[in-house]
């Protein structure tokens, strides 16, 4: 937690949860991207927090976005970017939407079959188009399911088809996982694109671009390495499959732009037992999974929570939010070690919580509001 942070929080007196994001550790985070791929634009997930002071500043940096959405879209043009600077990522798109991007400009989409490239062929005529790939996701907190993206075998057919159909059949895209602790985990990934790379040539077909993805991972409870070495890690990756030859290549950072950016103040609402011998207490917090705690589901993220009880002898704690949903409990398969003195009333520190938060709260989901976001 940063200085400005931890004063906006001494002197405020309004009630609620809310989440408050320094850009200063935004900016910086971005400069550390941008110097440890110098040679690869970065183009931030509009969706892990697309509040219009991220982008601004984002985009006054000089950073490239990349979108799920037609609204995301019309987000980053309204914070400054061109539309040479946003692609529209999602591989689901109604066709609508996709001639709706074209008319704002934007001419680089994501695919991952051949349906999608007719969509984009009629309504977004030569338009570059990449094809995202699955990859296995190992090594990630927040492993991708197999949604998105198809298998490396199909995606020369799928660029080969968007040739013939007059698009710009342009590279490969894949993610390696959310949270993905291992900087070899892009390893993998890029012997397939090069070897789609080969194969499209033998077809006549020159690609030039891979966008490596996001995953680059944030803080919680377990250390992860400095962007510096990811960045060293995958351009070795990139000299092992592509020797000289290395193509243009993006990065997508989300988590990793501004996750540590960001601290939830959270207040303690109930503590609690389920019987006189329960070993495991019950802490109800004014915040839960419909507030902003999405990413606890299965318990992939495990947050780092600061008390003003800490030092004091722990005991485990199931985490629950305040919602009527028996789904609204973050921590019980494996309870979290909290203060044995800790009490109703008092206020809890939710760190890296600057991603995937405010963009998930539910709107007045049981009444509760959203969740309250401030930008110093």
């Amino acid at each position: 937690m940063t200085d400005r942070i931890r004063e906006f929080l001494r002197t405020r007196t309004d009630d609620g949860p809310v989440l408050v994001v320094d850009l200063d550790v935004v900016r910086d985070n971005y400069n550390a991207f941008a110097k440890a791929l110098p040679d690869t634009r970065v183009f931030y997930a509009v969706k892990a927090n697309p509040a219009p002071e991220v982008l601004s500043l984002l985009a006054s940096l000089g950073s490239c976005f990349d979108t799920a959405s037609v609204a995301e879209i019309e987000m980053a043009l309204a914070a400054g970017a061109t539309a040479d600077r946003i692609s529209y990522g999602n591989t689901i798109k109604k066709e609508r939407d996709i001639a709706r991007a074209y008319q704002y400009g934007v001419r680089l989409f994501a695919v991952d079959c051949q349906a999608e490239v007719e969509k984009v062929a009629r309504v977004a005529p030569g338009s570059k188009v990449f094809c995202r790939i699955l990859c296995d996701g190992a090594g990630a907190e927040w492993p991708l399911s197999r949604k998105f993206g198809c298998e490396p075998q199909m995606a020369v057919d799928v660029l080969e088809h968007a040739h013939r159909l007059g698009l710009s059949a342009h590279g490969i895209s894949f993610h390696v996982g959310s949270q993905q602790r291992d900087p070899k985990a892009w390893d993998k990934a890029l012997a397939s694109a090069a070897a789609i790379f080969r194969e499209s040539a033998d077809r006549g077909i020159s690609l030039s671009m891979v966008n490596l993805g996001g995953g680059f991972p944030t803080k919680y409870l377990k250390k992860v390495p400095g962007v510096k070495t990811y960045g060293a890690t995958i351009f070795q990756a990139l000299r092992k499959h592509f020797g000289n030859r290395i193509p243009d290549t993006i990065i997508e950072p989300g988590r990793g732009m501004v996750g540590n950016a960001g601290v939830i103040e959270t207040e303690v609402v109930l503590v609690s037992k389920k019987s006189e011998t329960d070993k495991v207490r019950w802490v109800y917090l004014d915040i839960g999974k419909f507030g902003g705690l999405a990413e606890t589901m299965d318990e992939s993220i495990r947050y780092a929570i600061k008390t003003p009880r800490d030092g004091a002898p722990l005991e485990p704690c199931v985490l629950a939010g305040p919602t009527c949903d028996s789904a609204d409990v973050m921590y019980e398969k494996e309870p979290y070690l909290l203060p044995v003195s800790l009490e109703i009333g008092d206020k809890l520190l939710i760190e890296g919580t600057g991603a995937y938060t405010a963009t998930y709260s539910a709107v007045a989901f049981n009444g509760f509001p959203p969740l309250k976001t401030i930008h110093i």
